[in-house]
């Protein structure tokens, strides 16, 4: 990795997560969706990045 990873930004970690969520693990995508929001000063854009990367692990009835 050519970066350290406290210098990524919530873009980098979207990014990630948009790479991941049709290719790679939902898992990660949801792990790197869920970093980005945690760095959002802005709950409604958390709560909108979190609904668009659910954790695929979740069961619901």
């Amino acid at each position: 990795m050519t970066h350290d990873p406290a210098d990524l930004t919530v873009d980098d970690y979207l990014d990630g997560a948009r790479e991941m969520a049709p290719a790679g693990p939902p898992f990660l995508a949801h792990l790197l969706a869920e970093e980005a929001a945690r760095r959002v000063d802005d709950p409604a854009t958390a709560r909108s990045i979190r609904a668009q990367y659910t954790d695929p692990t979740t069961n619901r009835v």
